[in-house]
């Protein structure tokens, strides 16, 4: 691509962030015991005969050290999905509050004093649990399992802009205890939110009109020399 020399300006219409953040979230703990954890196992993904979830590992001989459970993001229907890559893989959206967003005094290091405004985020979606036997075989698979968490920012929000917001990490973890007198399945989520306040603008820059520059051709596989290097010195010379 190549430039003009002559600059002019010019108006374009583009989306400009007013103010941006990036926050960990642990989202509360999840706990599920006795019969909330048989009913997030059903037996078409769980096949247990009638027996409860840690009478069916009993029964099957399994250790803590026999299996792992592992835990992931999916969708409402259970198909797992990246959050990295899927932006819509969460609901992620503004909690519209009664009076609007509240304005906030906050002093800066500098020490001047600016108004921003208080954002509330709705962050929602679901995991699945799965428990997997030491040979890497899923031996039972829960429901997609809901959370929520609901985040509150103070930032440059004026009125016209909007929220967007997106997850650059992901991470689940859960644990499953059986003892003789108690069953739970504790899952713990910890994500790294980014949120941004935004507006479509238009906005004057000076620029120069470009063009596409020359095309860089392949070289050619045929070959360009056809005879092999000459020894003028030695031969025809003497």
């Amino acid at each position: 691509m190549s430039y003009s020399h002559h600059k002019e300006k010019v108006c374009i219409s583009t989306r400009k962030v007013y103010d941006w953040v990036t926050r960990q979230v642990d989202v509360p703990l999840k706990s599920f015991s006795n019969s909330d954890l048989e009913s997030i196992f059903p037996d078409n993904k769980c096949p247990r005969h009638g027996k409860t979830v840690c009478e069916f590992f009993t029964s099957h001989g399994f250790d803590p050290e026999d299996f792992s459970i592992r835990c992931f993001l999916t969708d409402e229907d259970g198909n797992r999905i990246d959050p990295v890559v899927d932006n819509n893989a969460l609901i992620c959206q503004e909690i519209i509050q009664p009076n609007g967003r509240q304005p906030v005094q906050v002093t800066l290091p500098s020490g001047e004093t600016v108004t921003l405004q208080k954002v509330k985020v709705l962050v929602k979606g679901h995991v699945v649990v799965q428990v997997v036997n030491a040979n890497g075989q899923v031996v039972c698979e829960s429901d997609p399992i809901p959370f929520a968490t609901a985040q509150t920012f103070i930032l440059c929000a004026p009125e016209g802009t909007v929220v967007d917001c997106h997850i650059s990490f992901f991470e689940c973890d859960a644990s499953l205890i059986c003892t003789d007198n108690f069953s739970q399945l504790d899952v713990s989520i910890t994500l790294c939110l980014e949120v941004q306040m935004e507006a479509d603008v238009k906005i004057e820059v000076e620029a120069r009109f470009c063009k596409p520059r020359e095309e860089i051709l392949e070289a050619t596989l045929c070959p360009t020399d056809k005879f092999p290097p000459q020894c003028p010195e030695v031969f025809p010379a003497h």
